[in-house]
């Protein structure tokens, strides 16, 4: 792990104790010598804590094992800051949570999304043993190592390095048994693609160690590409190493302020910027609930400084820095040390970042942010497990739909299309959109041209197409693909 970065993953945890009053026995003791009394109000915070180990350790009727009463000492005070980022790890755990923020760990290589009624593969990592077992984005999983999902705990996937785990999945309707082989995996934290009109994307899952680096090679070459425009993808970040955040903004600006800390004196410090480089490009940041720390660090400082827009939902809320702290026999205690500010002084905290243009939903949020980056021709494939942007794969699906001869699509995916607005009128119960324009359609329920389903909007495509001409679509049956164009 390097020294001297700043750890800002979100990580929670509480700790329940139980108080009783001491023992009779105990009180007659500790009244044996007047010294001991007397000197009470002198001793130091630290004679008391090894006055009251040594009662535990010579008292306590069921015996008492040293190290776990110095752990849940040192957990304690921990846990009266009130704080949920401030822990104390030993040194296993601190080794585990150098790993969690590099984004490695023990499985087979798949991001996984929970539905309102499976569970699918969002993601396969290239080179993964996923990958090389034949597992593919979409499938659904129906067991592992034989359980139902529905029976299991959800973490089956993980395991130790070498051992294998079954599952059965479900792929165009047809199932098939996939024995997979787990192994370390260090998940590359940037990746990036290049779509029409020179549109590059990028996309950060963390700021690990090498997350700078990583950036830096990934715009090179979306530079050697031809980008006109970035979308700069921060959804599902939920923090890192603050340096690399420093180093990546730094990528955006030549000079200015990324942000503003503050530590026990309170007063504001400006965290500056001051050999960087201009983008020299139209961004787009996607955020969401779940971008948080480092990520809205990073957010801010490209709103503030109008080098960005964006898009999607308000943000964590987490504007706090943590230390790691060396402490002795290889433990680390993470430690808040300071608050931090985005350059127009915003305190954020348990509030989170608003977006300059809200939308709802992955594909809806990727496609509003791809059309404000210059793209004019898009089309969208997939079903309601995968999604595929002008042929390229992205994380999310069109929300495919199919209900007796009616083929239905996403109503948040079809607004993002057709740059309009969604909402739901509940006394009508229609699926309400309004185009930039200000026109006004209304999809009804009663028809069956617009429809909830999971608590999600949806409507048939051949009454949507009468009113929004410039949207094309087709239906592949056998592959139950379905594909959206708008030019």
């Amino acid at each position: 792990m390097k020294s001297g970065k700043l750890i800002t993953t979100v990580l929670s945890g509480c700790l329940a104790v139980s108080l009783v009053l001491a023992p009779a026995a105990l009180a007659a003791d500790s009244t044996q010598t007047t010294d001991a009394a007397a000197s009470t109000k002198a001793a130091s915070s630290t004679d008391i804590i090894n006055e009251i180990m040594e009662y535990l350790e010579k008292y306590n009727v069921e015996g008492v094992d040293k190290d776990k009463l110095v752990r849940g000492a040192i957990d304690g005070m921990v846990d009266t800051l009130d704080d949920p980022y401030s822990q104390y790890f030993d040194a296993d755990e601190a080794a585990e949570f150098s790993h969690q923020v590099d984004l490695e760990y023990v499985g087979i290589g798949v991001r996984m999304m929970y539905s309102s009624n499976d569970l699918y593969i969002e993601e396969v990592m290239p080179g993964s043993p996923a990958e090389k077992a034949g597992l593919k984005r979409g499938d659904t999983i129906l067991k592992i190592n034989g359980v139902k999902i529905e029976d299991t705990q959800g973490d089956e996937l993980g395991g130790k390095a070498g051992t294998k785990v079954t599952l059965l999945v479900k792929r165009n309707g047809a199932l098939k048994t996939y024995s997979v082989v787990r192994s370390d995996i260090e998940s590359v934290s940037v990746t990036s693609k290049i779509l029409g009109q020179k549109v590059a994307y990028i996309s950060i899952s963390g700021f690990t160690q090498n997350a700078d680096e990583e950036f830096s090679a990934a715009l090179d070459k979306m530079r050697a590409a031809g980008m006109k425009s970035l979308v700069l993808d921060l959804r599902d970040n939920t923090g890192g190493y603050m340096d690399s955040a420093y180093n990546i903004a730094s990528k955006f600006m030549d000079k200015g302020i990324m942000m503003y800390t503050s530590d026990v004196s309170g007063a504001l410090t400006p965290v500056a910027i001051t050999d960087g480089s201009k983008i020299g490009v139209p961004v787009v940041v996607l955020t969401n609930e779940y971008t948080a720390s480092a990520s809205e660090a990073l957010t801010g400082a490209l709103r503030d400084n109008k080098l960005a827009t964006v898009v999607g939902t308000r943000s964590f809320g987490k504007a706090r820095i943590q230390s790691l702290i060396p402490v002795s026999g290889g433990a680390q205690l993470k430690l808040t040390t300071q608050k931090y500010l985005t350059p127009n002084k915003e305190d954020f905290n348990h509030i989170g970042l608003s977006p300059d243009i809200e939308v709802q939903g992955k594909t809806a949020q990727l496609i509003t942010a791809l059309q404000l980056a210059g793209m004019t021709s898009i089309s969208a494939s997939g079903d309601n497990h995968i999604l595929d942007i002008n042929g390229i794969p992205f994380v999310g699906n069109v929300g495919l739909l199919k209900q007796g001869d009616k083929i239905y699509a996403s109503a948040k995916v079809l607004a993002a299309l057709t740059e309009s607005e969604l909402t739901w009128d509940s006394k009508s119960k229609k699926v309400i959109i309004t185009t930039g324009a200000g026109t006004v359609y209304g999809f009804a329920q009663a028809t069956k041209e617009g429809i909830i389903y999971n608590n999600e909007t949806y409507i048939e495509l051949n009454a949507f197409k009468k009113k929004f001409p410039t949207i094309t679509w087709s239906y592949n049956s056998s592959q139950n693909q379905l594909k959206l164009t708008v030019k």
